[in-house]
């Protein structure tokens, strides 16, 4: 290949995986073309792409854009990317691995740019599960304030509440006189 076309390829990559920071590299091998245009159809109606690239021109081109990939170059390389996580890529995986789980091989994983194995991807939160927990840790105490002075002040309002809604008792009305009483003496 000459350097032109290499040049070529290399920029082509770089327009490609330029805003991509999650991906799963694989190694998919033998699998018939209408098993290949199912799965790449299958993927791209849930927003996730494959390539198949050429292993030292992407290293590079990877490495250009600051993620150093040390693992999965060797054989033949198809990535993956799209999605809203590496989580939710791998959840999508999944099935396939199993499925063709002699055709698909999985050799390494990227998060945010940084190499991990595909298990880590695979239990990483998402960054919608994130943002749950980091407003769940902020808002937990501040509820816990709230509810620990709105708690005796409700108990309050509540008596008071009950006690206007009772009805007044009557007044006890003179008993009348059953007996006579006895006469006083002259």
């Amino acid at each position: 290949m000459s350097k032109v076309i290499k040049q070529m390829e290399m920029q082509s990559l770089q327009t490609v995986f330029k805003d991509v920071r999650d991906m799963v590299l694989l190694s998919v091998t033998g699998l018939n073309s209408i098993a290949d245009n199912q799965v790449r159809l299958a993927l791209r109606k849930k927003g996730i792409r494959l390539q198949v690239v050429k292993n030292s021109l992407t290293r590079r081109v990877f490495a250009d854009m600051g993620m150093k990939i040390d693992k999965g170059w060797e054989g033949p390389t198809t990535v993956a990317w799209g999605g809203p996580s590496v989580k939710d890529l791998t959840k999508e995986i999944d099935p396939l691995l199993k499925k063709y789980e002699k055709n698909f091989k999985v050799k390494s994983a990227v998060a945010d740019g940084q190499e991990i194995t595909y298990e880590q991807a695979r239990t990483m939160p998402t960054k919608a599960d994130l943002i749950g927990t980091i407003l769940a840790m902020i808002l937990g105490p501040g509820s816990q304030i709230a509810g620990q002075i709105i708690g005796p002040a409700a108990q309050i309002a509540g008596q008071l509440k009950t006690l206007s809604e009772k009805k007044p008792e009557e007044p006890a009305a003179a008993a009348p006189e059953t007996a006579a009483a006895p006469a006083p003496a002259p």
